[in-house]
């Protein structure tokens, strides 16, 4: 009898794993809703945050001697003429222009600012790619990005790249927990399943894993 219930308790076991592994992926990930077939061209991208060593190009209206090119320092200040150590990291570039422009107004009537973003290095707005590609990369992260497009920025899967164990890391900016999904890579690139193509949000880690032989 005892030998009897190892047996069924194995069964069981063997059974929910299988249940696991064909519901969940590598990693046990959920799976994410297929992008769009039709991408909305004019659907505006999350507003970048400025951070730290980002260059920033700052134009004043009628009054060029007070732009400047400027990066962003590791302690998320810049320095411009007329303003010193202006907290810039964590703004967006609306913010920014408006905080430069009360600054500048001691020195100038009705200044008008405005504040462009030329580079990032922040990791939140880039989408990076691990493993198995055949060029892992961080890439800059742009509207309506989808998984295929980053595939394509790093030139697709490398060699023995095991495609459809691939996991997409995510953090959930409500809670702020990291959540995992499913990837299909082989499906998407190799058979071409648009199903398998998903939308990407700024700040997801893509990882390939390679097979073991």
């Amino acid at each position: 009898m005892a030998k009897i219930k190892k047996y069924k308790a194995i069964m069981v076991a063997g059974a929910s794993a299988l249940t696991l592994a064909s519901c969940g992926g590598f990693g046990g990930g959920q799976q994410l809703p297929p992008a769009p077939s039709i991408p909305q061209q004019g659907a505006p991208a999350e507003e970048y945050l400025i951070g730290p060593l980002d260059e920033i190009t700052i134009f004043v209206w009628r009054n060029e001697e007070l732009g400047a090119k400027v990066q962003v320092r590791p302690d998320g200040r810049i320095t411009t003429p007329l303003i010193s150590d202006m907290p810039a990291a964590g703004k967006t570039s609306t913010m920014l222009a408006q905080d430069i422009k009360i600054q500048l107004s001691q020195y100038i009537n009705d200044p008008i600012v405005s504040v462009i973003v030329n580079s990032f290095a922040a990791t939140s707005q880039q989408i990076r790619i691990v493993g198995g590609a055949d060029k892992p990369a961080a890439i800059p992260y742009r509207a309506n990005m989808t998984l295929l497009d980053a595939m394509i920025a790093v030139g697709g899967l490398s060699e023995f790249a095991n495609g459809n164990r691939a996991k997409l890391t995510r953090v959930n900016k409500g809670t702020g927990r990291e959540m995992q999904y499913a990837l299909r890579l082989n499906d998407l690139l190799k058979r071409g399943d648009s199903k398998a193509n998903v939308a990407l949000q700024p700040g997801d880690v893509i990882y390939i894993p390679e097979s073991a032989f």
